[in-house]
């Protein structure tokens, strides 16, 4: 446990484990950001810093920093939106992704240190619960389907975005970071797709397991972030570099959140 706006912790962190490799995912979420834009840029820019300082000093092998589909904004295609694309993010958050995004391009070609980071979309998971961003209206929604039979999103109904489901975003993280270093060309930057599917369209498949679901719209200033993202990715690059391909898909996805989040339910953990 450490802060990273400690940098002095972070190098002792290091040399008492013995790590080669940090994975950096600290960071102050879009609409947290929203609330406290210098905290986010603190964190996210800062504290990034000081991974990067301590990496290229300790002579690390490898640094993973994620980046976000938050980095895109207005001017960007919103249909399979590229990897090489027009960046102008509306949030603090995507400001810092995208300065991040090149800073570890910097430290690649200035430094040689082998830093690697990937767009992560919307990120599903039936054991972490909601942290803040714009796309946790697919996370919240599990949840309170298991909890209550329930829920009020805060995005309308057909706000279509990219998501991807955790077990996805461990093995593209850990593909990622095992692909050998001449076969990339992108290296803090990769777009990566899963899935892409509107709040209703979620809806509608948690109620083929609870059926007695119901949900509310009641768009607040997250809508206004979620439209300025892109409804789905060409990660063709991922793919062409080191082979990404997902496993899983809507229907697949929402049968094993339900199942484990009943699980946990029923087990008092939720």
């Amino acid at each position: 446990m450490l802060d990273v706006l400690d940098k002095a912790a972070i190098s002792a962190a290091v040399e008492r484990t013995g790590a080669d490799t940090i994975v950096h995912l600290a960071a102050i979420l879009s609409a947290v950001g929203e609330k406290n834009p210098a905290l986010a840029w603190n964190v996210n820019i800062n504290g990034m810093l000081n991974v990067l300082d301590v990496a290229r000093d300790a002579k690390l092998r490898q640094v993973f920093v994620p980046s976000s589909i938050a980095a895109f904004g207005p001017g960007t295609p919103l249909e399979r939106t590229p990897t090489d694309t027009v960046l102008r993010p509306t949030t603090m958050y995507g400001v810092t992704k995208v300065a991040g995004e090149l800073v570890c391009n910097y430290y690649v070609q200035k430094f040689g240190l082998d830093v690697r980071g990937l767009r992560y979309p919307g990120i599903i998971s039936a054991e972490t619960p909601p942290g803040g961003g714009t796309t946790d209206f697919a996370v919240a929604i599990f949840y309170e389907a298991v909890r209550t039979g329930r829920y009020t999103c805060f995005v309308r109904e057909d706000t279509r975005l990219p998501m991807m489901y955790m077990p996805d975003c461990i093995k593209a993280t850990l593909d990622l970071m095992s692909a050998p270093r001449e076969q990339l060309v992108h290296h803090s930057d990769f777009n990566v797709g899963a899935m892409s599917f509107s709040a209703g369209e979620l809806a509608a498949e948690i109620k083929k397991h609870v059926p007695k679901l119901e949900v509310v719209y009641a768009p607040d200033f997250r809508q206004a972030i979620a439209d300025s993202w892109p409804r789905s990715v060409d990660d063709s690059a991922a793919r062409a570099e080191w082979g990404w391909a997902p496993e899983h898909d809507l229907a697949s996805m929402a049968a094993d959140m339900i199942e484990r989040l009943r699980v946990r339910h029923a087990a008092g953990t939720l």
